[in-house]
């Protein structure tokens, strides 16, 4: 089966970005960022050596949902868009079908404070609701990653969830989890 995004038209250019489809060679420049302590404290799988993160970044489920963010050709970030079923009872569950996304961002510290996140993850959303048509999105992060949860706030999504010390981060243990959420009809509002 075809992953939503490959349905669209690539790249896709907004004021200042270029957003593209993850490639194989987008390797060496996402390790650059991604193993820098400032993120690799919050993303989702660290991996310690670059061998590791070779062998996890180029699994075809890994590829499949991963977006580059480019500032002048230069690969300044990444997004995941993961679409997924929302939860249904079982008569209507196929309606439930391919109608939601999971929303996930990296970027390299030494472009942060510009911009460059709050358009890229717009941009996102933007395409989620627009060209792909999924009704609801949705981004987790922990309380202590500040610049996360700003960022949500920032493009319009809703604060639903703050959960008491139930995620577990790999250093710092137990930590409060945040879930932030926006529907398509919501998004407008915000443009």
């Amino acid at each position: 089966m075809r992953h939503p995004l490959d349905t669209l038209d690539w790249p896709i250019s907004t004021e200042r970005l270029l957003l593209r489809r993850a490639a194989p060679d987008d390797l060496d420049a996402t390790w650059a960022f991604r193993q820098l302590p400032e993120t690799h404290e919050w993303v989702a799988a660290a991996t310690e050596t670059y061998d590791d993160y070779r062998e996890r970044f180029l699994r075809k489920e890994r590829l499949v949902d991963l977006l580059i963010v480019e500032l002048d050709g230069r690969v300044i970030g990444d997004l995941t868009l993961k679409v997924q079923d929302g939860w249904a009872q079982e008569e209507v569950a196929d309606q439930a079908k391919s109608v939601q996304g999971e929303l996930g961002w990296t970027l390299d510290p030494s472009y942060g404070g510009k911009g460059y996140a709050t358009e890229a993850v717009r941009a996102l959303i933007d395409i989620s609701f627009k060209s792909l048509g999924l009704r609801r999105l949705h981004a987790d992060c922990f309380y202590d990653n500040e610049p996360s949860w700003r960022l949500m706030e920032r493009v319009g999504m809703r604060r639903e969830q703050h959960t008491v010390r139930d995620s577990l981060h790999r250093t710092k243990g137990w930590l409060d989890g945040l879930s932030y959420a926006l529907l398509a009809e919501e998004w407008p509002a915000h443009e």
